[in-house]
């Protein structure tokens, strides 16, 4: 997992050939404005516009999960939003079969840290980092950019 703000984004794009044209969409577009829903950007890349009310770390980590097919860079357009995470190795509850269709497995085991991101932070979230976003209070607005591995 790797947690920094929009201004030092460009440190990060040798990690993946499609960060820098995730980041790029995000610095051509006024993110604020963005309306819900996914947004293609290029082949194995999209970016999902997620508008909602902020929810509970209780409500929140029922949907504990990690992807395998994608990495997610997920950045806060407004906040703050609290998310909780646990890296997949100390994960042993699963909550049920990976879903291959929407590239999702859930975990009911506790997190083991919370964070915070503020307007124009990102995480980008590997396949071993278990997370559960969208605790905060109010409306949250978020965009989560799926890049497949």
């Amino acid at each position: 997992m790797i947690i920094d703000t929009l201004n030092n984004a460009s440190k990060y794009y040798n990690l993946h050939p499609n960060f820098k044209k995730a980041f790029d969409y995000i610095y051509e577009n006024d993110i604020a404005n963005l309306t819900e829903g996914i947004h293609e950007i290029a082949e194995g890349l999209k970016a999902i516009v997620i508008i909602g009310e902020g929810t509970t770390k209780e409500e929140s980590i029922k949907d504990f999960e990690c992807h395998d097919k994608n990495i997610d860079i997920q950045i806060s357009i407004n906040g703050p939003e609290v998310f909780a995470w646990k890296p997949r190795e100390k994960c042993s509850k699963p909550n049920g079969d990976y879903n291959d269709e929407k590239d999702v497995r859930f975990f009911h085991d506790a997190p083991d840290m919370f964070f915070q991101l503020h307007k124009k932070q990102f995480a980008i979230l590997y396949p071993e980092d278990v997370h559960a976003a969208m605790i905060g209070n109010g409306i949250l607005k978020k965009i989560v950019i799926k890049v497949k591995i």
